[in-house]
């Protein structure tokens, strides 16, 4: 079981308002936004993480959702290329740091498309959707540079998911959260598998932390079947973020 001890995040700027989303949830207040963002740091802090706390940058209103434009590797890091095409600046934007905490850094290539909401580290594995925002090609890569660290990957097909972690996260100790087409998928049948209803979807996106599990506010009846696992339990209102089809694991990288 892994442990983390550093994360990566960015404040939201002002432009995120002209983020992405299909949400259909309105547009997001700033200022709200921010606090749940700094609460959100603070959770990630309390589950013993120092946490690097980058500016909001103007120019990409979806740049708080830092989790898409890397993959963290044991003592490495994946710079990836972002299927939505407005947000390969961010990238760029991110790389000095990554280079500065990691320092091993390898990059996604054309054609191949990868965003970080695609992947599901289970232990030594990897799990990578394909979807809109990640092709077989991206995914490809990932794999080759996996085996190069001495880890594996694999592919899983989406068809109804925006991410494949928009529906399915691995809380360690062999239990998964899972909604919709990811319930008995194939790929996730050794894993002992807690439903997630379509009232509580959003929840599938809940995030473990060095033995704490944090669920978006709203949803007790995931947060009630996640304690009954034996797991500390902590819930953060991220609707502003929700608003822009993000959640809880988008808003940091962690290591």
């Amino acid at each position: 079981m892994i442990i983390f001890t550093r994360a990566i995040t960015r404040r939201p700027c002002e432009a995120m308002i002209d983020g992405i989303s299909t949400a259909g949830l309105g547009l997001p207040d700033y200022e709200l936004a921010c606090s749940q963002h700094a609460d959100y740091v603070a959770a990630l802090e309390s589950c013993g993480l120092i946490v690097t706390v980058l500016p909001a940058d103007q120019q990409y209103p979806d740049s708080t959702f830092v989790e898409d434009v890397a993959v963290m590797l044991p003592n490495a890091a994946i710079l990836t290329r972002p299927g939505a095409v407005s947000r390969r600046g961010e990238v760029l934007e991110i790389r000095p740091t990554l280079e500065a905490l990691v320092g091993n850094i390898s990059i996604i290539q054309s054609p191949g498309t990868l965003e970080g909401g695609d992947v599901m580290m289970v232990g030594t594995h990897f799990y990578i959707g394909l979807s809109e925002r990640t092709n077989e090609a991206g995914a490809r890569q990932m794999i080759v540079i996996l085996e190069k660290c001495g880890l594996t990957g694999s592919m899983v097909a989406l068809d109804e998911m925006l991410h494949l972690k928009s529906g399915v996260s691995y809380i360690e100790s062999d239990n998964l959260l899972a909604y919709g087409e990811f319930i008995g998928k194939p790929e996730f049948e050794q894993f002992d598998t807690l439903k997630i209803s379509e009232s509580e979807a959003y929840a599938a996106n809940s995030l473990w932390l060095n033995g704490t599990v944090l669920v978006p506010q709203g949803y007790p009846d995931t947060a009630i079947a996640i304690q009954s696992r034996g797991y500390t339990v902590m819930m953060l209102n991220v609707s502003e973020f929700q608003k822009l089809d993000g959640g809880l694991s988008c808003l940091s990288l962690r290591f």
